[in-house]
């Protein structure tokens, strides 16, 4: 797109990234101001609509994403994604390590790409739902000051992992029903959560499909030697590991299910998960 014909919303929240966000797109506009690009910056408070732009720029990690996707999931103008949060798993997932200069050079160029969006009960998430163990840290996470990276989640994962007591859940799919205990049950759109924990590693966020990945109830030992391997995304071969796609999955338990959302915490009864496929456009 011309330049002369683009206007940009960039989107940030002042706590994201413990206020890193805020300067980077501050940084942004300055960029987009040399190249004659009109832009203008919503911090904080964002617009109930975006007549008049031509494209949305969010500055933020998978937090602000979250709250993004939930405030405008039918928006159809082309996004993209800066890393302005503490973990930015998403962000990875499309951009990897490219330096910011050398990412808006490619989104401004590029051509917005269907990316699948998922709905959980009455919310939205892009990234991934954890269940069980996963929502156990999300919730222990809950007005932490984070660290860049996974350094918190790491920590927080080993405080968990003696004392976190196994579930009882009943999945069903399309393809299959299984009902046991597990420690962990995983439904990505993307690859990586927690600043860089690679729990489904050959996640795609553009094939239409979940992916779920199942950890059964094993002692703490088991979890413990098993967590670098899950960590790096090695451990889809492992006997406690269950891996499978689907387009849609219903978990119920005998209990309150905790579980998180592109990190942020929630509690319900029964989960009905479902993606979109193609939902949002992005630019990478």
């Amino acid at each position: 797109m011309i330049a002369e014909k683009m206007k940009i919303a960039v989107l940030c929240h002042p706590l994201a990234g413990t206020g890193r966000a805020v300067i980077l797109a501050r940084e942004i506009i300055s960029l987009l101001d040399n190249k004659h690009i009109e832009a203008q910056l919503f911090s904080g408070e964002w617009p109930a609509h975006f007549d008049g732009f031509s494209h949305v720029y969010i500055v933020g990690g998978d937090g602000s994403l979250h709250h993004f996707v939930n405030q405008y999931p039918q928006i159809k103008l082309p996004l993209a994604l800066f890393a302005g949060g503490t973990g930015n798993d998403f962000h990875w997932l499309l951009y990897g390590s490219l330096k910011l200069e050398e990412q808006l050079d490619i989104v401004l160029s590029a051509n917005p790409h269907p990316i699948d969006l998922a709905t959980c009960n009455e919310h939205y998430f892009i990234n991934g739902a954890g269940v069980g163990f996963e929502g156990a840290v999300a919730k222990a996470l809950i007005g932490k000051k984070k660290r860049p990276g996974k350094t918190t989640f790491f920590i927080t994962v080993l405080k968990k992992i003696f004392n976190y007591r196994s579930r009882y859940y009943h999945l069903i799919t399309k393809e299959r029903e299984l009902a046991d205990r597990n420690l962990f049950i995983d439904i990505s759109n993307g690859r990586r959560a927690g600043g860089g924990f690679y729990i489904a590693p050959t996640a795609s966020a553009d094939d239409g499909m979940l992916d779920i990945v199942i950890a059964a109830a094993m002692p703490p030992w088991k979890r413990l030697y098993y967590l670098p391997q899950i960590e790096k995304g090695k451990h889809l071969h492992l006997s406690v590991i269950k891996h499978f796609q689907s387009q849609s999955i219903k978990i119920e338990s005998d209990s309150l299910i905790q579980y998180h959302l592109d990190g942020e915490y929630y509690e319900a009864a029964t989960l009905a998960i479902t993606i979109l496929p193609g939902q949002l456009k992005f630019c990478f």
